[in-house]
């Protein structure tokens, strides 16, 4: 039935596309008046809609509603009306009919307190048999309560002129119903007096007139209900002001929009005061503004709002003395609106769909979908889309029908809809239909998305013309789904979007020019289950305990997919890169060592048993203030005048605040008082003036820093001497009375006097030098210094010298000099530095000391920040003479001696060109001059992580053995990883060009460079990439490696093969030779399906014949062997058969006996294994095992004697043909005689002992070769050309070597065993000169795989000098022509046999 309808399908889309018509599979044609020509029949869509939609109504009890709806169709549609999502019985009803028009009349409202039958949510619902059913809008029926006050009027008085308000509060809904009375007569409204809309009266600009008797009524129907009575009185003008008030504020207000707002707001007080609004601060004009009235007494009226409405709405009241505010918020709520309604809809059945709406309101609205009235369900094949689109999958024929999209929120609804029209069946044109297409398998499972392949049908084996159709379902789901190839010729598609662990149903329908063909047999695949993974922890929360500690909480996932086993909590700092984490047993963690005052990130990742879940979203918070834990920097002092001294500092350094610095304390005192220490706290200023202080007196000065949590530590005593007088600081200083240069080698020493006007303020000496010029250094020192020495000069060189004195106005008039500094060779200096003796030459100056404190302060993956500190520079660290720092790195690797080095004038520098993760040494030196530093203590830093750069290495792919469906990829670390390899992912697709999302993804843990992938598809080529991860994120893929799985299964009982050939290369085509037929009876079956297993009478037939074939080889070998040897030959041939015999009957020559089919079958047997699906047609099973495989020991020293005896016997068959033998024996048939529990590529060691075995004994010895072996390798090379590919395959027991049907044949030349090579093939191996015991292996294996030697333990043979002697004999007497006229004779004997067989 589906295959039938898929055909339908397919053949109404290829008419369509041959009208050119839109595809309906695409988005499906729309628009109401469209149609699509399905045969002969064409569909529109039919108009069927509301006209008019029932709205919300407000009724008194005892009244008559009419809930308004009336729908258009061209067929009248049937009008029911449900109410509270129950449909309403209106034939018995009498109290509620429907109109003709639709309309539902409700006669006398009924409402009591505990009867409401009438209240509640209607909806019209309108219906069109054999088209659908469309559902209107819902509307609420309010009735009005019983009338209640909750708040009645009292009684008030009033200054003449002012504003008077009378409450009478009751419910929201019997509000229109209020009025009011004014001694007993009714009260006209007007600009003047009005009702506010919660039913209370407002009299402003009060008169005389007013004042009476109020109360007000309720008249929602029946008898009215009155309130108290309240008098209100009106006073004259008070004589002194009185104090302004609100009698009544504005309230916040929720609006829905078009409605009306009011805004009460009366002040009393006198004068009367003057009301005015603001809106979000601004002046709000209601002057000519329609939509904003002022009303009497200063309350605001909103008429139809809007959204541009919002906001905070301000009401002030001015009297001239004073002036009172009072605000409310306004919020609007807008009904949903649609922005895109659904629209109609073609498609066919197995179609995926999508019927798109767009709404807006506020509150955001929530959206349901309904077909033909009825609430549409999610499921797997109806579901909700971005927010609010329907999509319905696997369209089948009930689908057919209106759609509406119901869009609600607090405050409205409203309904838009849509028509699906499922197209009817298309008429196939003639001609010849695909058939169904071949060969249906998934080459790729993953847990959402399955690959599919397939061959093309057998009617169109090119099939470039064919498109195809992949219908898909869940099983037991009768809802088929559809996929189309993307381009003609194409055979395989990727389903996406499947559920983890399910099984899915798929089928293949090719189409041609003529429409669509037979479906392929149903695919049953399940899709790989799904890792589960703990979900976020819930509730996750962190608290500042300490300064240094914080205290994270969570609790259990809610989904933890099992038992959880422990949690990782991370933390960093913010503005930092590096997280850290902490493995957490409980559902709370403390850490410690936190920064101060710092803010932290914090989240927590859930563990089970597969491995890390789902994180939670980051908490930040700060660790608590603490006073500062280092003290201001740069503490300076500037002498003002005679009474005040200016401090100024830099701020304690960043990481030290421990909180927010909130002011600075300065503490001072006499240098000569020390005891007496005056404190003074500023603000967060970074200067403080302090006046009042003595004058000619030395102050000491020290700063701390100030947080909430109290003084940090303070700087060091800083001193100061203020002025004797109060000196002039309106100009420059004058020149300096005096200037003294002394020249020496490489240094000036420079001396002078102040200025001879002492009334004027110096803060210092500015001292110039250089070569000819002044102007090329500038050194200032402070005021009280008289001499300076000027280093690092050239020498006998000629220098120009300039002193200026200066203030804080400026610098004043330079004072000039010049010199030469002497020359090397002038020694006058070195009283300088040596006393006592006048002829040593001077020495190089002292070492400075090296740099303090270094720090390495790692910024990125690249760079690195050093730090250090001088302790030969004054206290505040500034640099004022030519010094320079150098500063040396290197990796941190002993190999590594090279460094790199760079200079610096700061206390700092940035060194960058880094790589990342890796450790660096840093060190620093100081030169001033010709004097250096050592270099420092060495700081370390590692750069930070960054994402690898380059992909993993050297990735191979092998096939594991024994399991051709599992390979094994194996990769060597990037060489550019940046950082600790944490992962690696595995993709791998049979597509190289797919995108990379579709590729199937292993994720393997940092520490492993091998993995198994099982579970492949045969004979199918697959690409693997591998991407490395680190902390920091994914690096780049390597390149594809492509790879092809073998051909066929392998048995379970063949350990020792092994997979062949290298990634990306197929197996070598096998060479059968040009009169190579078919085995007849075999299986073609590309799936490779195994024969039949033999019957007994089979198995009869192949015993009988082996047996037949033996005793006639023995015969005519026999009759040979007498006529050509010796005498001497007999003896030994004798001996041989002695020990060749059954262990029955060894040593005991008289009892050996010609060979019997049936002396010795309980020995032998055939146990076929298991058979693996073989997609290759040669390798078909054979019952008749016609060619030697059998391992027969060969002494050493016959090597090259059985050599030359094998080229003479095989006549034309070259060295060439010989070599091919090996890629024959890779086809052998599927019969097996298996090894008993022999180990993989185990060696055992020849010996010629026998007694570990007792059973080798009957080994054939090279003697007794000449009977049997010999005539038995001749057999094999004549009838190789039309055996070889049924080749059966002989496991040969070490305990048992004789047990098997074929024919044991003669080894060739190079197939001496050599132990240090146990898995050389053996026709690549050398023969050794050296006499070691023969060993022959057996390669069994299927098409594509070698199998490594068998060694077997071999006895001794006979000596090397007779054993020689005999094959020469042997030889000399053998010709080909004999030979040829046996073959021909042994032929007639096996036709004949074959002949009995077969009848």
């Amino acid at each position: 039935m589906a295959a039938g309808r898929a055909r339908r399908l397919l053949g109404s889309l290829w008419i369509a596309l041959l009208l050119g018509q839109p595809d309906p599979a695409g988005a499906a044609a729309r628009s109401g008046s469209q149609s699509l020509l399905t045969g002969s029949l064409v569909r529109t869509f039919t108009p069927f809609y509301f006209l008019v939609e029932p709205m919300d109504i407000l009724s008194v009890r005892g009244a008559s509603v009419i809930m308004n709806c009336s729908a258009y169709c061209e067929t009248s549609p049937k009008i029911e009306w449900k109410k509270d999502g129950t449909f309403l019985n209106l034939v018995s009803d009498d109290r509620r009919q429907l109109l003709p028009d639709g309309s539902l009349l409700i006669n006398s409202v009924v409402h009591s307190k505990h009867n409401k039958p009438d209240e509640g949510y209607y909806q019209c619902v309108a219906t069109v048999e054999s088209l659908g059913t469309i559902v209107s809008r819902t509307a609420k029926l309010t009735v009005a309560g019983l009338p209640r006050f909750t708040s009645q009027p009292e009684s008030s008085s009033v200054y003449k002129g002012n504003s008077a308000i009378l409450n009478c509060e009751v419910n929201v809904d019997l509000a229109p119903f209020v009025r009011w009375e004014q001694d007993r007569q009714p009260v006209f409204l007007d600009d003047r007096v009005f009702k506010l809309p919660s039913g209370a009266l407002i009299i402003s600009n009060a008169t005389d007139t007013d004042g009476g008797i109020y109360r007000c009524i309720i008249e929602s129907g029946g008898t009215p209900k009155y309130s108290d009575e309240a008098e209100l009185k009106i006073l004259p003008d008070p004589e002194v002001p009185q104090n302004l008030m609100f009698v009544r504020q504005p309230s916040s207000l929720t609006k829905v929009t078009g409605q009306s707002a009011v805004f009460p707001c009366v002040a009393v007080g006198f004068p009367t005061p003057y009301i005015r609004w603001t809106r979000n601060e601004e002046e709000l004009i209601t002057e000519g503004y329609e939509r904003f009235l002022l009303l009497a007494g200063g309350s605001l009226e909103l008429s139809d709002i809007t959204e541009e409405d919002v906001g905070t709405y301000t009401c002030i009241a001015d009297n001239g003395n004073e002036t009172i505010e009072a605000q409310a918020e306004l919020t609007v709520q807008v009904p949903p609106e649609f922005l895109k309604r659904p629209a109609n809809i073609y498609a066919h059945e197995s179609m995926d769909i999508v019927f798109e709406c767009e709404v807006t309101g506020k509150p955001t609205p929530t959206v349901k979908w309904v077909k033909n009235g009825d609430m549409v369900i999610p499921s797997d094949y109806f579901k909700i889309v971005k927010e609010h689109n329907l999509q319905v999958l696997g369209l089948v024929k009930s689908d057919e029908g209106f759609y509406q999209c119901i869009a609600e929120n607090d405050v409205g609804n409203a309904q838009a809809g849509a028509q699906l029209i499922i197209l009817d069946l298309a008429p196939a044109t003639t001609g010849p239909s695909p058939s169904a297409p071949r060969d249906v398998v998934a080459t790729l499972v993953s847990t959402r998305f399955i690959r599919l392949t397939w061959r093309t049908p057998v009617s169109d084996p090119q099939g470039d013309n064919l498109t195809y159709s992949i219908f898909y379902t869940k099983e037991g789901i009768n809802r088929e789904r559809v996929e189309n190839t993307s381009r003609p010729g194409e055979t395989q598609v990727t389903i996406q979007n499947l559920m983890p662990e399910t099984v899915y149903v798929f089928r293949v329908v090719a189409q041609n020019k003529h429409g669509p063909g037979e479906s392929s047999a149903p695919l049953k695949v399940a899709t790989q289950p799904e890792v589960q993974l703990p979900g976020p922890a819930p509730n996750i929360r962190a608290h500042a305990s300490s300064p240094t500690s914080v205290t994270v909480t969570w609790e259990t996932p809610l989904s933890g997919n099992g038992e959880i086993q422990n949690y990782k909590l991370y933390y960093m700092e913010k503005g930092q890169e590096t997280e850290q984490d902490v493995d957490v047993g409980g559902l709370s963690y403390t850490i410690n060592g936190l920064k101060k005052y710092t803010e932290y990130s914090f989240r927590v990742v859930a563990y089970n048993k597969h491995g890390p879940g789902v994180s939670t979203h980051d908490v930040v918070v700060r660790t608590l203030s603490d006073v500062p834990s280092a003290p201001p920097q740069n503490l300076t002092l500037e002498v003002r005048n005679s009474k005040s001294i200016m401090l100024h500092w830099q701020p304690p350094p960043a990481g030290t605040h421990s909180g927010q610095i909130t002011g600075y304390k300065i503490r001072y005192r006499k240098v000569s008082r020390k005891s007496d220490v005056t404190e003074s706290i500023g603000g967060t200023q970074l200067f403080q003036l302090i006046e009042g202080l003595e004058r000619g007196t030395e102050y000491s000065f020290r700063v701390a820093a100030l947080t909430v949590n109290g003084t940090g530590p303070a700087t060091d005593w800083v001193s100061a001497e203020t002025f004797e007088s109060d000196l002039d600081e309106t100009r420059v200083p004058e020149v300096p009375s005096s200037l003294h240069v002394r020249p020496l080698v490489t240094s000036i020493v420079v001396s002078w006097t102040p200025p001879e006007n002492q009334n004027i303020v110096v803060r210092g000496y500015a001292i110039g030098y250089g070569i000819g010029s002044p102007h090329a250094q500038t050194i200032k020192v402070d005021y009280k210094q008289r001499y300076y020495t000027i280093e690092n000069l050239d020498p006998s060189s000629h220098y120009v010298i300039t002193l200026k004195a200066f203030n804080n106005v400026g610098e004043g008039i330079p004072l000039y000099e010049s010199a030469v500094t002497r020359p090397h060779s002038d020694t006058s200096e070195v009283d300088l530095f040596v006393i006592n003796a006048p002829y040593t030459p001077v020495p190089d100056p002292s070492p400075m000391m090296p740099p303090v404190g270094v720090q390495a302060s790692i910024l990125s993956h690249d760079t690195i920040r050093i730090t250090w500190a001088d302790n030969s520079l004054p206290k505040n660290q500034k640099i004022t003479d030519a010094r320079y720092y150098t500063v040396r790195w290197k990796t941190n690797i002993p190999a590594n001696t090279k460094y790199k080095t760079a200079n610096a004038t700061t206390l700092s520098y940035l060194v960058t060109g880094l790589k990342p993760n890796t450790l660096y040494e840093f060190s620093v030196m100081v030169t001033k001059g010709r004097r250096s530093s050592t270099w420092s203590m060495t700081a370390h830093g590692t750069t930070f992580e960054l994402v690898p750069t380059s992909p993993p290495k050297d990735v191979t792919v092998v096939s594991k053995e024994g399991k051709p469906r599992t390979i094994i990829v194996n990769w060597q670390p990037p060489s550019e990883a940046n950082g600790k390899i944490t992962g690696y992912i595995i993709y791998y697709s049979t597509d190289v060009n797919a995108e990379i999302h579709d590729w199937v993804i292993e994720p393997v843990v940092g520490n492993r460079l091998t993995h198994q992938i099982q579970e492949l598809t045969l004979d199918t080529p697959y690409y693997f990439k591998i991407q490395a991860r680190n902390s920091k994120g994914m690096g780049p893929m390597s390149e594809a490696v492509q790879f092809r799985t073998p051909k066929a299964e392998s048995s379970d009982k063949m350990p020792n093969d092994q997979a062949s050939g290298s990634a990306g290369k197929g197996s070598r085509p096998v060479d059968i030779g040009p009169d190579y037929k078919p085995p007849l009876g075999g299986s073609n079956s590309p799936h490779g399906s195994p024969t039949s297993p033999l019957d007994s009478n089979m198995l009869l037939v192949i015993i009988v014949s082996v047996g037949v074939i033996t005793i006639v080889i023995v015969v005519i070998v026999a009759v040979f062997c007498t006529r050509r040897t010796t005498s001497h030959q007999k003896k030994k041939r004798a001996a041989c058969k002695s020990v060749n015999g059954s262990h029955k009957y060894k040593g005991n020559s008289k009892d050996v006996k010609p060979p019997d089919l049936w002396i010795h079958h309980e020995r032998l047997e055939l146990k076929p294994i298991d058979k693996s699906p073989d997609p290759n047609p040669i390798m078909t099973d054979t019952p008749i095992p016609r060619n030697s495989q059998d391992i027969t020991p060969v002494d050493n020293s016959m090597d090259s004697n059985i050599h030359q005896r094998r080229n003479s016997y095989r006549g034309h068959e070259s060295e060439d043909s010989m070599s091919t033998l090996a890629g024959r024996r890779g086809m052998r048939p599927k019969m097996m005689m298996p090894f008993d529990s022999q180990p993989p590529q185990q060696s055992v060691r020849n010996t010629p002992s026998t007694d570990t075995m007792p059973a080798s004994s009957s080994q054939t010895c090279a003697d007794h070769q000449d009977p049997e072996s010999t005539a038995g390798s001749y057999l094999a090379n004549a009838q190789e050309e039309d055996s070889a590919q049924n080749l059966p395959t002989a496991h040969v027991r070490p305990s048992h070597p004789l047990k098997s049907f074929a024919v044991p044949a003669v080894p060739p030349a190079g197939s001496t065993y050599d132990p240090a090579l146990p898995s050389t093939p053996l026709l690549t191996q050398q023969a050794p000169n050296h006499p070691v015991h023969s060993v022959k292996t057996a390669s069994i294996g299927t098409l594509g795989r070698t199998r490594p030697p068998m060694p077997v333990v071999v006895p001794s043979a006979p000596d090397v000098q007779e054993t020689a002697r005999m094959l020469e004999d042997s030889e000399s007497n053998y010709e080909p022509d004999e030979l040829t006229k046996e073959m021909a004779h042994l032929e007639g004997l096996m036709k004949d046999l074959n002949a009995i067989t077969t009848a």
